[in-house]
């Protein structure tokens, strides 16, 4: 710490309590130290948008899944029209397709389940980045993460609800089942 007459500072301001810090507060390391107003602004719309790409992140998960259950449910409808019940097991297509009593379960290739962990994974990093900025308790950082989860679920996460003959199919509640930001 300088204890000159310098009032020029150039050592971070961390805080673990609520704050106000804009310049010379930094984030996540040493290099990312805001040196003027302009610098705080930008980090502000950086963390909106890190929200962003979180949300869509996690959409492109859910969207994936959702196109191989819909795959297999077309395989299995072409086995159920061949009516080729022959063999305890086939392997169709990307799904291995155990067959009991008109009952499949399928199972993703090696390569879905990797574009999986993948996707998982990068959310998963994205989430613990997100969270470590929130735990400076800097209140412009704090709200900017605010605003880009919102925005975020927003622009990526529309709900849709599929309503056949009248009766409406109960849509699951999207962001419910997820765990919170902090554990991806």
């Amino acid at each position: 710490m300088n204890h000159g007459g310098n009032s020029e500072s150039n050592e971070c301001k961390v805080s673990m309590l609520w704050n106000y810090n804009t310049i010379d507060a930094c984030f996540l390391s040493p290099s990312w130290q805001i040196k003027n107003s302009g610098m705080m602004a930008a980090s502000c719309v950086g963390v909106v948008l890190l929200c962003v790409i979180l949300e869509a992140l996690r959409r492109i998960g859910k969207q994936y899944d959702q196109h191989l259950v819909a795959q297999c449910k077309r395989q299995a409808a072409v086995l159920v029209a061949s009516a080729n019940g022959s063999g305890d097991a086939e392997k169709n297509g990307s799904c291995q397709v155990p067959q009991r009593r008109n009952k499949f379960a399928f199972r993703v290739s090696a390569f879905q389940q990797l574009a999986r962990a993948i996707i998982h994974a990068v959310t998963f990093g994205v989430a613990y980045v997100v969270m470590l900025l929130a735990m400076y308790f800097n209140a412009y950082i704090f709200f900017s993460i605010v605003i880009g989860a919102g925005l975020g679920k927003y622009l990526c996460d529309w709900m849709v609800v599929v309503v056949e003959n009248g009766s409406e199919e109960a849509p699951k509640p999207a962001g419910i089942e997820e765990s919170t930001v902090c554990c991806g």
